[in-house]
């Protein structure tokens, strides 16, 4: 009892010191993990709740259990949260399977416990075998580095103080000091991955090898210096190519990466973070022709010349109208804030600002997105010019065509918003009212 309650002091002393002065929430099942968890902490005159979830999946066993860790609460004379899940519906809702059900359900009372009852962490009882477990889930499933590096001791509020120890050292310590847990009938079950892997695999792995528990922590250390020089190096990469322009979009110059080795391996690690998973597509970008675009549930990449543009996916906003009354001076659209101003004389002009007759506009003005036809008379030219026609001229990529706002006058455009302005609205020396709108 001694070397293992020793042990898991100095752990806390040493890598977890900041959990001493918290108020800590225990998710516990009432199984063997969590109940040593529970008697730790207590042992360890930790501040702390316990939190239980009743997912429903087992009757009678389940009620048992939720009685149970309630009655370890009230002997510790400490905070009980018990919530009842409908997990089967749930997950044939959402379509999930039980264990992805029971965990979305699961975390996301404990965000709520956390909100509302002022905890800083939640301990959760994961150890060194569930490590393994999880290492051999993932390496089965195919995965990178992240998913070889094992569960995090520390994520977020999530904060794991039991993975330096091996289930048999918890059973001991559970026998040795006479406490109590309940046995989940599942998980003699092989019919989920992780059990056939605890009852079947490892028991074969520890019979080549007595050692390989030990030695798979200590694979998982160089792993984890690996991940962190590789992040380190990405880092380096990034800084050098990501270029930041307006409106979100990050421009990744294509010979740039392709100075570094492995394009296609640094592309992976910049691009992860942004939740893309077609690596195959992306890999073929680097070649890809104008206009080719990849999409992550949040963000896209778009292929434009020679570049890579990555941007935020952002709410359709193409059948937007907004209107201008004379009386008004100030309107705010998606790309900035529009301001009209009556002046006296003309200043220096730039793409945010432009000068126009207002004798010449008919209220109230009109600002849109633009629309294949459209068509202009660009400021300093003679006749008349498509817009698409004057994008492809200016290289415009398909992001920067797809944000293009136009200022207009009925249906007469006097402004490419940011681009051009209209020859039909210029100042000549019969203006009597002149008219500055910019945009900020």
């Amino acid at each position: 009892m001694k070397a293992l309650i020793g042990k898991f002091k100095a752990h806390i002393e040493d890598k977890l010191s900041f959990l001493k002065e918290k108020k800590l929430l225990i998710a516990c099942s009432g199984g063997l993990d969590s109940m040593v968890l529970t008697y730790m902490c207590h042992l360890l005159g930790l501040d702390f709740g316990i939190a239980h979830c009743n997912f429903k999946l087992r009757g009678a066993e389940s009620e048992g259990d939720e009685e149970f860790v309630s009655e370890v609460a009230n002997k510790m004379k400490v905070p009980f949260y018990v919530t009842n899940f409908e997990t089967e519906q749930y997950a044939k809702k959402h379509k999930l399977s039980i264990q992805m059900a029971a965990r979305e359900l699961r975390y996301n009372w404990f965000r709520e416990l956390i909100l509302e009852y002022q905890y800083d962490y939640v301990l959760t009882a994961h150890h060194k075998d569930d490590n393994l477990e999880t290492f051999l889930i993932n390496l089965s499933r195919g995965t990178g580095i992240d998913g070889l590096t094992g569960i995090p001791e520390i994520n977020d509020v999530y904060v794991r103080p039991l993975l330096p120890f091996s289930r048999n050292q918890i059973l001991e310590f559970a026998q040795k000091n006479t406490i109590s847990w309940r046995e989940d009938s599942s998980n003699s079950s092989t019919k989920y991955v992780r059990n056939k892997l605890r009852h079947d695999v490892i028991p074969e792995l520890l019979a080549i090898n007595p050692q390989f528990l030990q030695n798979f922590e200590t694979t998982l250390d160089h792993l984890k210096q690996t991940r962190t020089f590789v992040k380190n190096q990405v880092k380096r990469v990034k800084k050098d190519v990501f270029e930041y322009s307006e409106l979100d979009t990050i421009k990744i110059p294509i010979h740039k990466l392709q100075e570094h080795n492995e394009p296609k391996t640094y592309l992976y690690f910049l691009l992860k973070e942004y939740g893309f998973t077609a690596w195959d597509d992306i890999a073929r970008m680097l070649t890809a022709q104008s206009g080719k675009q990849v999409f992550s549930p949040t963000h896209r990449l778009v292929k434009n010349r020679w570049y890579l543009l990555l941007c935020p996916i952002v709410e359709e906003v193409s059948d937007r109208v907004y209107k201008i009354p004379e009386e008004e001076n100030m309107i705010i659209i998606p790309s900035g804030m529009i301001k009209l101003k009556e002046v006296s004389e003309l200043s220096n002009t730039d793409l945010r600002t432009i000068y126009v007759d207002k004798e010449k506009l008919k209220y109230p003005l009109i600002v849109r997105k633009w629309k294949e036809g459209d068509y202009f008379y660009p400021l300093g030219m003679k006749g008349k010019k498509k817009l698409s026609k004057y994008f492809k001229d200016e290289k415009l990529s398909l992001l920067a065509k797809e944000r293009v706002w136009l200022l207009c006058s009925e249906d007469d455009i006097v402004w490419i918003i940011n681009y051009r302005a209209d020859n039909r609205f210029k100042i000549s020396p019969k203006t009597k009212q002149l008219l500055k709108v910019t945009i900020t």
